[in-house]
């Protein structure tokens, strides 16, 4: 059957029930009230700020076009790369009290963490309805599955590895963008000698997001690899200079980041208040939408020792076991995976399609430029988003983290990663 007639057909049975459900009840039926309530879909997300909302919002409308009888109810939670988020969830999958669908990183805090406790449903059939997999990047699909199933419906790319600048800063201060880590450090001691504030941090979560770039740009992608594998050790001199860059990229950084967002930090550099700030290219969604310009207000680059290297991460949704309304869940994924949804979601929010049939001209300088290197770099992995690593892993580096950023001691900081890869990563 043609696909555009099977979603019509699709779209015109789910109408038909919404339709049925609402009638006035026959003299036969149950008492009205045991009748069944009004159709909704609780979607669990942490998208509540910046462009990320703001294409959450786009989809949403795409979504209500095609059921307008589905009341969306947007379940997010405010907190930077899911933190609060995922605790709020994690309690209600605890207390049998799932949303519909929730926000889902691919790669290893899916498969890790949802799949292995059984709390969300394969989705072949809906990939083989949809002709999904005609369509979604053969990179993604092992990062979604597990034993021949998939578990969710990618949204988007997004790049980790970006290193956002201030033009107007780094020319008026005689600075190129950096390609290296020593080009990097050398451009910052200039910066902080003239009183520009060299580096803008977040809170502690961005602190990791940059602790993965370091450790890219200083191992190279094969090695940086080999941290998630258990092919690189965790202990050799190697990791040890990267924790060092890493210490020293830290002492640039601004001496209030523990309480600014990931967009307070990103707003210091399109403000002129700030050279260099290293985030995901979710920034660049809400540079937009504070109106700043590419290239005027704002420059990108692969954070330093990076270039020719893409570290993704994609953001997907689930449809959970025991979903209160499965039907209007199966509705938004299908919202979610469409090229209709992607096309809206996308360009607003910062990201690229999953997809790879989407319309390349609706996006931005940036994104296109993303969309090339999607294409041609070589591909590893995100930390602090979910692909490279399991919830308990992540859980210990973060405390490792924590703790070496309150004390600054390399050799316990180390010490700390290596005991974590043994306890919930590949080291044995």
């Amino acid at each position: 059957m043609n696909k555009k007639l099977f979603a019509l057909l699709s779209l015109l049975a789910i109408a038909s029930l919404a339709l049925a459900a609402c009638g006035a009840p026959a003299a036969t039926e149950a008492p009205a009230e045991e009748a069944p309530t009004a159709s909704q879909v609780e979607v669990f997300s942490w998208w509540t700020g910046g462009g990320e909302a703001a294409g959450l919002d786009a989809m949403q409308v795409v979504f209500k076009a095609a059921n307008p009888d589905i009341e969306f109810i947007n379940a997010a939670v405010a907190g930077g790369a899911g933190t609060n988020a995922r605790a709020v969830l994690a309690t209600r999958l605890q207390a049998g009290d799932p949303p519909d669908s929730w926000q889902g990183h691919a790669g290893q805090e899916l498969i890790g963490t949802y799949v292995a406790a059984s709390q969300i449903e394969p989705l072949n059939d809906l990939y083989e309805s949809e002709g999904w997999l005609e369509v979604m990047p053969e990179t993604l699909i092992p990062l979604i599955s597990q034993d021949g199933n998939i578990y969710s419906v990618p949204v988007n790319i997004h790049r980790a590895n970006v290193l956002w600048y201030n033009p107007g800063l780094l020319e008026a201060n005689g600075v190129e963008v950096p390609t290296t880590m020593d080009e990097w450090f050398a451009a910052m001691d200039t910066l902080k000698a003239a009183g520009v504030q060299p580096l803008a941090l977040g809170e502690q979560w961005t602190k990791m997001h940059l602790l993965e770039t370091v450790l890219l740009g200083s191992l190279g992608p094969d090695a940086y690899n080999g941290l998630w594998t258990g092919e690189t050790d965790w202990s050799s001199p190697e990791v040890t200079a990267a924790l060092e860059n890493y210490a020293k990229a830290l002492t640039y950084a601004n001496e209030d980041s523990a309480s600014l967002s990931w967009q307070d930090a990103a707003q210091l550099v399109v403000n002129g208040d700030a050279a260099f700030n290293v985030m995901g290219d979710w920034a660049e969604g809400y540079f937009r939408e504070l109106g700043k310009t590419p290239n005027t207000d704002y420059g990108w680059a692969a954070t330093p020792g990076s270039g020719g290297v893409f570290q993704f991460l994609s953001d997907s949704f689930v449809l959970a076991v025991g979903a209160p309304h499965r039907d209007a869940a199966i509705a938004w994924l299908k919202t979610a995976g469409s090229k209709e949804g992607q096309e809206a979601f996308n360009p607003v929010k910062g990201s690229i399609c999953a997809r790879t049939d989407c319309d390349k001209s609706l996006f931005g300088e940036y994104l296109q430029s993303a969309m090339e290197d999607w294409a041609t770099n070589t591909v590893v992995g995100s930390l602090t988003h979910g692909v490279v690593a399991n919830d308990s892993w992540k859980t210990e580096i973060d405390t490792a983290l924590g703790l070496f950023i309150a004390d600054g001691n390399i050799e316990t900081f180390q010490s700390a990663l290596v005991a974590a890869c043994a306890s919930s990563g590949p080291c044995k």
